[in-house]
């Protein structure tokens, strides 16, 4: 009786691999594992990198999950190498706000973590989110139809021909008097280009905010994906640029690759730090000068408001015009209440309604119409 073949000893550390991604959900034929192995036979690999391609290019991960396809990779592969790396420095699209353990309330488990939604707390919690399907609401319809043409706009550094316009268009004129032997009938005009003015969305995903965390994600991919310029974050216990996931056209796919990538769902409230840290990284406050920029969220702060009023400031010098949406302004008079909201009322230009996707809507669409601050 002949004994079964022994896989190789240098083979084995690959073909674990496999078993791993399926273990997270990564759907891997056995087809896709041997032709994972001829590849890297075929290449002879001289670096990691090289087996992360042919890894890629075998197995096949789905594009949203690519980032935890790479975080197995690095765990499987380079072990106490990569949990170091990760901690020396996270993704530069993720801005932590405190370290963990050093609270001053102890944090809470994932899945006891505010189960209400209804109080605000500073403690993290790292949760992974999951979207339920998505229908296109009559709001939404409406922000992707009329935002090319209603969103503020500004004027650029380039000039275009007009009728009527402050500039003389010299080279034209010139152009014109050779037809008419030297004499100029008709001085032509030249004004400003218009250009689309940046949007800055803020998005607080805390546990307040949770029954309007989803609404509020599909309207911001709704944005990115009918205007130009447009800047999201994400903010609770971290600052998260989602930009990039939501430039997918997919609503779905969109979806699912920013749940992937927030890890604070659901979780604790530190608007204040959140702001600071955003304007603390130099990237990240050049999204804001010159553009109108928009946050949603209720202002139930849990930490110091000295940090939150300073931020606002800040960010009230630096934008076109700063507008904050909270549920809590369900009525055309409404006046705050919460302490943070007081604090930064003098520093919004608008205090509005951020309680539905329409209202929302109706404030992004209204913008166009207002000026500077």
């Amino acid at each position: 009786m002949s004994a079964e073949p022994q896989l190789p000893r240098a083979a084995r550390i690959f073909v674990a691999f496999v078993p791993l991604l399926r273990a997270n959900g990564f759907a891997v034929a056995p087809e896709q594992t041997t032709t994972f192995l001829a590849a890297i036979e075929l290449l002879g690999p001289r670096d990691i990198e090289h087996v992360r391609q042919a890894a890629l290019a075998t197995l096949a991960p789905p594009p949203e999950r690519r980032a935890t396809f790479d975080r197995l990779f690095d765990l499987h592969f380079r072990g106490s190498e990569a949990i170091a790396r990760d901690d020396e420095g996270e993704d530069d699209e993720t801005v932590r706000l405190q370290e963990e353990g050093r609270s001053d309330e102890a944090p809470l488990l994932s899945d006891e973590a505010n189960e209400s939604g209804l109080t605000a707390t500073r403690s993290e919690a790292l949760v992974e989110r999951r979207f339920g399907a998505t229908s296109s609401t009559d709001a939404l319809r409406r922000l992707t139809r009329e935002a090319p043409r209603r969103l503020p706009r500004r004027r650029g550094h380039r000039r275009m021909r007009a009728r009527r316009g402050p500039f003389a268009d010299l080279r034209r004129t010139l152009r014109d008097s050779v037809r008419s032997d030297g004499e100029i009938l008709r001085l032509g005009h030249m004004k400003r280009r218009q250009r689309p003015r940046k949007m800055l969305l803020l998005i607080d995903v805390s546990g307040s905010m949770k029954n309007r965390t989803e609404e509020n994600m599909k309207l911001a991919h709704a944005l990115v994906q009918a205007a130009p310029g447009v800047e999201v974050f994400t903010f609770g216990t971290r600052l998260t640029r989602v930009t990039r996931p939501l430039r997918l056209k997919r609503r779905e796919q969109a979806m699912n690759a920013a749940a992937h990538l927030v890890g604070d769902w659901d979780g604790g409230t530190r608007i204040g730090d959140a702001l600071q840290a955003f304007l603390a990284v130099p990237r990240f406050g050049g999204y804001a000068r010159g553009a109108a920029v928009v946050i949603v969220s209720d202002g139930l702060e849990r930490g110091e408001t000295d940090a939150l009023r300073d931020a606002v400031a800040k960010l009230s010098r630096r934008a076109w015009r700063l507008s904050w949406l909270t549920p809590l302004a369900t009525s055309p008079g409404f006046r705050p209440q919460t302490e943070a909201l007081v604090a930064i009322e003098r520093f919004v230009d608008d205090l509005v309604d951020g309680g539905s996707s329409a209202s929302i809507v109706a404030h992004i669409l209204a913008l166009g119409r207002r000026r500077a601050a």
